[in-house]
């Protein structure tokens, strides 16, 4: 079948073209989808999109409008795709339910680590040819207690990575883990915010997890507490998030999402005056660390998204039902 990958990049191309082999007729694009690029479309069995491709309801008439019957994301989420809108026209939607909780995990606890022993601060002195040491005091991470937010697969390869540690693990999710509680205490959400010194979440973009860190629970948390989010970007309230780094209630801060970034992330922007006021003083603060959504991007993740891809297409153009986030 035809499919017109919308946002490509080098990577993603190699990797379906690697497992492809032919089987499909693959076209790559690095335009974004969204309603007015969606005739591009037109003539093709599927659009593959990623995370801030804008697949909302016009867009999918578009599509539907040009013959398009699927949509195949890239990821494991699905909340840029208005999913009630393509069941009404009829488009199938695919994703990638499971591509690799190792790759976000173990990036999980680069960020950790890198700001735990300041290593970012560290190695750009080397670079100026400054050995000093003064102001590179780190902290050992047994001496902590780190929550989890959510223990799907990633959140709990989280817990199973910290346990070597040595330090004390909590966790909540609606639905806890079985083995996953050996390693870990769970615990309410209220009570996760208050006794963790480390929060992480690891959850997807719902309407119960929008803006899960706001100006209400902030103050629930310890002061100085130390936050990571390697999953959706609006699981934080920027604003407020700046407000708790001003106060200093936020001691540390590392994101490799952020809620505003589909205008942002993906692009080489190093050119150009950065629009977002709320990025650009993030940027400013010495306790942040921002990275531009790679968390998933390893060979083996890659692989394995691919894999999953073209196995979407081929179920369908069978006549099989392939899996939705």
């Amino acid at each position: 079948m035809k499919a017109l990958v919308f946002s490509s990049r080098s990577y993603f191309q190699s990797a379906l073209n690697s497992e492809n082999s032919g089987r499909h007729q693959l076209t790559f694009l690095e335009t974004k989808l969204d309603a007015s690029t969606a005739p591009l479309c037109r003539g093709y069995d599927a659009a593959l999109v990623f995370v801030n491709d804008r697949v909302d309801r016009p867009c999918l008439q578009a599509l539907a409008e040009g013959g398009t019957r699927m949509v195949a994301t890239l990821s494991t989420g699905t909340n840029h795709i208005d999913n009630n809108a393509a069941r009404e026209l009829g488009i199938t939607v695919a994703s990638v339910p499971s591509y690799s909780p190792h790759a976000v995990s173990e990036f999980t606890l680069a960020l950790l680590l890198a700001m735990a022993r300041k290593i970012p601060r560290a190695w750009q002195r080397v670079r100026d040819g400054n050995f000093e040491l003064e102001g590179l005091e780190g902290f050992e991470l047994r001496d902590k207690t780190v929550g989890v937010f959510g223990t799907g697969a990633i959140g709990r390869e989280v817990v199973k990575n910290l346990s070597g540690f040595g330090c004390r693990i909590l966790a909540h999710d609606p639905v806890p883990h079985a083995d996953t509680a050996r390693l870990c205490r769970y615990l309410p959400q209220e009570d996760l915010f208050r006794q963790s010194d480390i929060l992480t979440f690891h959850v997807p973009l719902l309407p119960s997890t929008r803006h899960i860190v706001n100006d209400q629970t902030l103050p629930l948390m310890k002061k100085g507490v130390f936050l990571i989010n390697t999953s959706r970007g609006a699981i934080f309230d920027t604003a407020a998030v700046i407000r708790g780094l001003k106060k200093g209630h936020i001691g540390h801060l590392a994101i490799d999402v952020y809620e505003e970034e589909a205008g942002l992330f993906f692009e080489d922007r190093s050119s150009q005056i950065l629009k977002d006021d709320l990025f650009a003083r993030l940027l400013t603060f010495p306790n942040v660390l921002v990275t531009g959504h790679q968390a998933f991007l390893t060979d083996r993740a890659l692989q394995r998204i691919a894999e999953v891809t073209v196995r979407n297409l081929t179920d369908f153009e069978s006549g099989g039902t392939p899996p939705a986030g």
